[in-house]
């Protein structure tokens, strides 16, 4: 029977942050980098909003990759940084100790680049139990013909392919669960796109939320021609 015949819960996944770094998005060239970031920010934040544990990695920072980006950092400032010299995380005993540490076997994987720093660790962590979910828009390689490969192999090697969006909503799963529904829409509505834009139209227009700070400019304007008179 597949281990993916159920969906994953905050309360029994986690998710992996790996090597998030300046010199390793320079190279990346599957997806623009603005928005790759953007994505990683929301999932990180999403994340912490469900409480779902998370393990930050990083590789050779000051020989080489430099500082885990400021936007996830600033998600969970203090949290420690597992620093390894391996490029395949799962070769680092305190990877596998915070991997570990969490207690979860539902491991969703985000990092740069995907073709070695993502999918090795994913073929390993399979072999060794875990049920591996990689989240593809929050994962950066270094041509478009390498993602597709590596997201191929993991499949191949048993991994489910996944995308932010989805991911962050698996964890909210049902409408009428309230507990984090006024955050999660915050979060979307900044950082989901057309997504969020669809967020903030259904709480003004459907569901009538305090108007924008644009709205009180337009009825100004429509008073100020009223005002005016007719044209001649």
């Amino acid at each position: 029977m597949s281990q993916y015949n159920k969906l994953y819960t905050p309360a029994d996944s986690a998710i992996v942050f790996i090597d998030h770094q300046p010199q390793m998005i320079f190279g990346v060239a599957n997806a623009d980098r603005a928005t790759l970031i953007n994505n990683v920010t929301l999932l990180a934040k999403v994340a912490k909003e469900f409480n779902v544990p998370s393990v930050i990695t990083a590789v050779e920072t000051e020989s080489f990759s430099g500082y885990v980006w400021p936007q996830l950092l600033d998600v969970f400032p203090g949290q420690p940084i597992v620093e390894r010299s391996s490029m395949n995380s799962w070769d680092d005993a305190g990877f596998r100790k915070a991997i570990e540490a969490t207690g979860r076997k539902n491991i969703l994987l985000t990092g740069l680049w995907t073709e070695v720093c993502v999918t090795w660790p994913a073929i390993e962590m399979l072999g060794a139990g875990y049920n591996i979910y990689v989240v593809e828009d929050c994962c950066g390689a270094t041509s478009p013909a390498a993602q597709e490969a590596a997201l191929s192999r993991m499949v191949q090697a048993g991994a489910v392919r996944l995308t932010a969006i989805g991911a962050l909503l698996e964890w909210q799963r049902d409408w009428k669960n309230k507990d984090h529904y006024n955050e999660l829409m915050s979060l979307l509505k900044s950082q989901a796109g057309a997504y969020g834009i669809g967020v903030e139209y259904a709480y003004t227009m459907v569901h009538h939320a305090p108007q924008s700070a644009q709205k009180p400019q337009i009825v100004m304007k429509k008073a100020q021609l009223a005002m005016s008179g007719p044209s001649v």
